[in-house]
C-alpha cells in the first residue's frame, strides 16, 4: 500500500474543482448509501487492463480510448449505448488493421459525469448562475434550482453507470463483437459517407479470412477471442467522495481499488502534487491516466509519475497528452526526452480534442483538420524520439451529431446548429471518428512499413 494513504487522506488536502453543496448531511448520507452498494467494476477486470497497457507501453499494442465528454441522464438508452459500441468497434477493427497490434479498448463511459470547468460561474444577459458541472453534480438547465449542487444525482449516475456496464457486458461477450459481424457494425447514417466504401472493403477482407480460417477448423464456437472483446470503462476522478465511496479492498490481494471504473484519470486542471486528486489515485491500484497540457514541465511530470507510480511498474500510468496542433511540437519532445532519461515506463496517448476548441457562430467546436494535425504531430514527434506513440484518447459518440467541423462530408460552421446536442464539448460523431482512424491506421502501416525497411537494410 502507498505509504501513509487511506481512502479519506485526501480530505486533508488542498481540493480544486469540487462544488460546494449547500447540505453537508445530506451529502455525507448519499456517499454512506453509496459505500453500501456493489462495485460497479472488479479487481481482476482492473489488473487484466493493467496487463494490456503493460504491452501498449513496451510496444506491444495500441490504445484506443474514447466516449462522450459527459454522459447525460436525459440521453441515456440501450440505443445509444449500442451505437456507441458499434462505432467503436469499427474504429478498433480499423486501428488493429493499421497497427498489426492488439487494441486495448477503454471507452469514456459508465462514470464520465463530471467535468472541470475554467469558471465557477455562468453568465446569460444579466443573470449568473453557478457553471454545469456535469449530471452527477447539477442540471443543464439555466435555473438557479437546476445549478445547485444535488448529491441525490451521485445514486442517480451509480444506477446508469451499473445499467449501462450490463448492456456493454452483454455486447463484449455475447456475441455481438463475434467478427462475423463487422458487416453489421456499420450505422446506417454512415453507410452514404465517403467512409463506407472503405470500411466495406477492409470488412470483405475480414470476412474472407474468417472463411477461410473455418475450413481449417478455427471458428468463433471453439475460439472465443473471434467472438467476444475485452472492453474497459473509464472516466476523469473529479468528484472524490463518490470515488472514495466505491473504493474497496480486493479479497485476493488486500489492495484498495477505484470500482467505479477501470481506468481513471487525473485532468490537467486537478493534477497539483500535494493536492487530493493526486493523494487519492496514488493508493489505489487501477491504472491510472494523468492529463498533461502545455504547462506542464518536464520536472513536474516526472514529480507526478514518482508520486503515482513509484514502482515504474508498466501499464500503471498513462500520460494523456493535449497540447494543441500548434503546441504538440513545442511541449511534447521535453516531456518524452525526460521521460527516457529517467527510465519511466508509460504509456504515451494522445488527446487532440482538448487543446484544439475554438468558438464558431457562437458555438464550440473542434476543427478536424486540427485534430488530425495533433494527432499526426504526435506520431511523427514520436518516431523522431524512437518511442512508442501508444495511443488516442478522444471525445467521440454514435450519434449522426454537428459538433466538429470538417472530416470528409465537410461539416461547416453553418451546420452546426443542425444537430448540437453535447452537454458540455464537442464530439466527433461517427463518420469522422472512423475517417480518424482509417487515416490513423494509413500512418501507422507507413511507419510500421518504414520500420521494417530501416530493420532490413532497405533505406
Amino acid at each position: 500500500m502507498a505509504q501513509n494513504w487511506t481512502p479519506t487522506s485526501w480530505r486533508q488536502k488542498p481540493i480544486s474543482q469540487v462544488p460546494d453543496f449547500p447540505d453537508a448531511a445530506a451529502l455525507a448520507a448519499t456517499e454512506a448509501q453509496l459505500a453500501t452498494y456493489p462495485p460497479l467494476v472488479f479487481a481482476g477486470e482492473a489488473r487484466n487492463l493493467k496487463k494490456a497497457l503493460a504491452n501498449v507501453s513496451e510496444g506491444r499494442g495500441f490504445l484506443l480510448q474514447g466516449g462522450d465528454c459527459a454522459e447525460s441522464f436525459a440521453e441515456h438508452g440501450a440505443d445509444t449505448i449500442r451505437d456507441f459500441f458499434r462505432a467503436f468497434l469499427q474504429m478498433a477493427v480499423v486501428l488493429t488493421f493499421g497497427a498489426q497490434q492488439p487494441v486495448v479498448k477503454v471507452g469514456r463511459i459508465a462514470g464520465q459525469f463530471a467535468k472541470p470547468r475554467s469558471s465557477n460561474v455562468e453568465r446569460q444577459g444579466d443573470i449568473e448562475l453557478a457553471s454545469y458541472r456535469g449530471d452527477i453534480i447539477n442540471g443543464i438547465d439555466f435555473t438557479p434550482e437546476s445549478r445547485i449542487p444535488n448529491p441525490e444525482r451521485q445514486i442517480m449516475a451509480y444506477r446508469q453507470s451499473a445499467a449501462t456496464l450490463n448492456l456493454l457486458r452483454a455486447f463484449a461477450m455475447g456475441g455481438y463483437a463475434n467478427l462475423d459481424n463487422v458487416h453489421q457494425w456499420m450505422l446506417g447514417f454512415v453507410k452514404d459517407s465517403p467512409q463506407a466504401e472503405r470500411y466495406r472493403k477492409l470488412a470483405d477482407r475480414i470476412s474472407e479470412t474468417m472463411d477461410f480460417m473455418k475450413a481449417i477448423g478455427i471458428t468463433p464456437e471453439t475460439n472465443p477471442s473471434l467472438r467476444e472483446t475485452d472492453f474497459f470503462t473509464s472516466h476523469e476522478a473529479l468528484l472524490l467522495g463518490y470515488e472514495q465511496a466505491l473504493t474497496r479492498v480486493d479479497s485476493t490481494s488486500g489492495d484498495w481499488y477505484a470500482t467505479s471504473g477501470h481506468m481513471i484519470w487525473i485532468g490537467d486542471r486537478t493534477r497539483q502534487p500535494d493536492h487530493a486528486h493526486v493523494e487519492y489515485c496514488r493508493g489505489i491500484k487501477n491504472p491510472i491516466g494523468l492529463k498533461c497540457g502545455p504547462s506542464m514541465t518536464a520536472d513536474g511530470l516526472i514529480e507526478l509519475i514518482n508520486i503515482l507510480n513509484p514502482a515504474n511498474e508498466a501499464g500503471r500510468l498513462t500520460l494523456i497528452c493535449r497540447f494543441g496542433h500548434d503546441k504538440v511540437a513545442e511541449h511534447l519532445p521535453r516531456l518524452i526526452r525526460a521521460v527516457q532519461r529517467e527510465g519511466k515506463k508509460v504509456v504515451w496517448s494522445c488527446d487532440p480534442m482538448h487543446g484544439n476548441t475554438i468558438t464558431l457562430n457562437s458555438y464550440k467546436t473542434r476543427p478536424f483538420e486540427r485534430i488530425l494535425s495533433e494527432v499526426e504531430s504526435f506520431f511523427q514527434i514520436h518516431r523522431a524520439e524512437g518511442t512508442h506513440p501508444g495511443g488516442i484518447h478522444i471525445e467521440m459518440t454514435g450519434n449522426d451529431v454537428t459538433e466538429c467541423t470538417g472530416g470528409a462530408r465537410a461539416l461547416s460552421g453553418a451546420d452546426l446548429g443542425d444537430r448540437y446536442h453535447t452537454h458540455c464539448d464537442p464530439r466527433l460523431n461517427a463518420d469522422q471518428a472512423l475517417e480518424l482512424a482509417f487515416l490513423l491506421a494509413e500512418r501507422m502501416k507507413g511507419g510500421r512499413d518504414e520500420k521494417r525497411m530501416l530493420v532490413n537494410g532497405w533505406a
